[in-house]
């Protein structure tokens, strides 16, 4: 099988190779096909892991993983390759691989926007949100834009000498800088921009030009999408660009899907809708399921399980549109996470933060551990010492401070394969509680005269009900459980439809205590469909029933 490190980011090229030849080696296990094109050109590269042998994947449950959404945060694309590096290397060894494989299906997309890592990933870097695509301006404006001045493959702090400015040398560690004080006066103090040049500079004036690729492909979903007034980044109408109109579509495609897992950086959490509503805008028992996917997602990686719209607000007064995360669940109702890998707070013993609001401030206590932490642990790649540099435009300055790129937006090499490890199991384990549509039983009964009754009884032996939440039922975003027969040559059902709607099926999630007065153990995880059927002696009916999102079955039966 292909060598694939997990201690590195790979480029489009490389990432390619490695997925076809994966193709090549397990076919059995694993096939690859482009969905689309994304704006430059490049196939958007679906993955489809299941064991062929034990039935097509469309006819079994299936998990969709999503990565790299965003630019910058190529730690997605390497945890989706762990993902599928596992599954292929482990099945026959591993007990819930191999019957993940067997009864299930993945469909894994390890870099959903090819176009934008490809920047991020250069020799010498930018940085953008998602896509390459101009939007919404149609060309440069005045302004500071973001470069890798000294070709040294870093797009790194810049900091100007200026009286005005509002950070000042920490007393203690003057290579931290901290916020000036409200009254401070005569000290040395400095402006803090990111490495880059001005176009058309004025000698006076620095303005943070607006990025020309303003595009924010997670704002350009279906669910809520709002115009650029609105929701900046979003695009000119849903789905408008190249790529996530062809996400959109082969998720339609593919209706078996149960869940949904996109692989973000930064902030070491689990985000869960809704992003615009509060947690009591939910189903109750969607609401309570989510809670207890959350809580075993803590439970196999550590990271806490929150809420978009409670926990994790860019601004306390706005809320995010667009999203995937709600798209899944409130269109389709399937339960959606977005994983944010990687907290650089956490390695370095910060605890107890609010994840967004941290960012906007925090106390120069937490700056000082972030920084032994880099010095410790990072060898020196993490926060750089300031060092002089000659400026075309703004003359003397010094370049230094984070290197957003390695110590914050990705988690840096050495860590990697132990972050995302663990990621791993939880994709499993999530696809495993999955509905799962079995036979109980199929029987005949002999009424005389050629004449039988056939009775055909199906369960739900996954954790979740067939329909996966009560939103898919509300939405009608489900087509209820079917069972048809097919008789031999001359035979014909004299009792009942050749093809029968059953509803949805009951799982087990919300079984939780023997003691909760309204428990309900009735058997509403079974369904039963009956035939009256004339068929000679001997010859054999088949059965089949299918669910989009539990599966397909199917049996034959002797009439004796």
């Amino acid at each position: 099988m292909p060598a694939v490190s997990f201690d590195r980011f790979y480029r489009y090229d490389e990432l390619t190779e490695i997925l076809q030849g994966w193709a090549d080696e397990r076919p059995e296990l694993y096939s690859l096909e482009s969905i689309g094109k994304s704006y430059e050109g490049r196939d958007i590269w679906l993955c489809t892991l299941t064991n062929t042998e034990t039935g097509p994947p469309l006819e079994k449950p299936a998990l969709l993983i999503e990565a790299n959404i965003h630019a910058l945060e190529v730690t997605g694309t390497t945890a989706a390759l762990h993902l599928i590096d596992r599954l292929l290397s482990e099945y026959g060894e591993d007990e819930p691989v191999t019957r993940v494989l067997d009864t299930r299906t993945f469909y894994v997309v390890p870099r959903l926007n090819p176009d934008g890592p490809e920047f991020a990933l250069a020799d010498r870097p930018r940085f953008i949100r998602s896509s390459t695509r101009p939007w919404p301006l149609a060309e440069e404006v005045d302004g500071l834009y973001e470069e890798d001045l000294d070709g040294d493959g870093r797009i790194l702090m810049m900091r100007l000498r200026d009286p005005s400015g509002s950070w000042k040398p920490h007393p203690e560690e003057p290579r931290l800088l901290v916020r000036r004080e409200p009254d401070d006066v005569g000290g040395e103090y400095f402006r803090v921009l990111w490495e880059g040049r001005v176009r058309n500079y004025d000698g006076v004036s620095i303005k943070i030009a607006p990025p020309l690729e303003g595009l924010d492909l997670n704002r350009n979903f279906p669910m809520e999408w709002a115009v650029e007034a609105e929701q900046y980044g979003a695009g000119p109408y849903p789905t408008s660009e190249p790529e996530i109109r062809a996400m959109v579509q082969a998720i339609v495609d593919r209706p078996n899907i149960t869940g949904h897992i996109a692989y973000h950086t930064f902030s070491g959490v689990h985000l869960r809708p809704y992003s615009s509503y509060p947690d009591d805008h939910f189903p109750t028992p969607d609401l309570r399921t989510y809670e207890l996917l959350g809580a075993k997602a803590t439970e196999i990686t550590g990271y806490p399980a929150i809420s978009i719209h409670h926990d994790f607000k860019y601004d306390p007064k706005q809320t995010v549109k667009g999203s995937a995360n709600d798209w899944f669940y409130d269109h389709l109702g399937l339960y959606s996470w977005t994983t944010e890998f990687w907290s650089p707070q956490r390695e370095a013993g910060i605890e107890d933060y609010k994840y967004i609001d941290w960012l906007r401030d925090h106390p120069p206590e937490d700056d000082m551990k972030l920084l032994r932490w880099s010095d410790e642990q990072l060898d020196g790649k993490g926060y750089i010492d300031w060092y002089p540099f000659e400026h075309d435009q703004l003359g003397e300055v010094e370049l230094g401070g984070w290197d957003l790129m390695h110590a914050w937006g990705n988690v840096p090499p050495q860590f990697l394969e132990k972050e995302i490890a663990p990621h791993s199991e939880l994709a499993i384990w999530h696809l495993l509680v999955s509905p799962r549509l079995e036979i109980r039983s199929l029987e005949a009964e002999s009424l005389g005269d050629s004449s039988w009754l056939v009775r055909l009884v199906v369960e739900n032996t996954g954790w979740l009900p067939t329909s996966v939440s009560q939103k898919a039922v509300e939405r009608k975003a489900v087509r209820p459980l079917e069972a048809e027969i097919t008789l031999p040559e001359g035979g014909r059902v004299v009792g009942g439809e050749k093809k029968v709607e059953l509803g949805q099926l009951d799982g087990r999630v919300h079984r939780r205590s023997l003691l909760w007065w309204a428990s309900n153990d009735a058997t509403s995880d079974r369904a039963k469909a009956e035939w009256v059927v004339e068929a000679p002696a001997e010859s054999v009916v088949q059965v089949e029933a299918r669910h989009q999102r539990a599966g397909t079955v199917r049996q034959e039966l002797r009439l004796q």
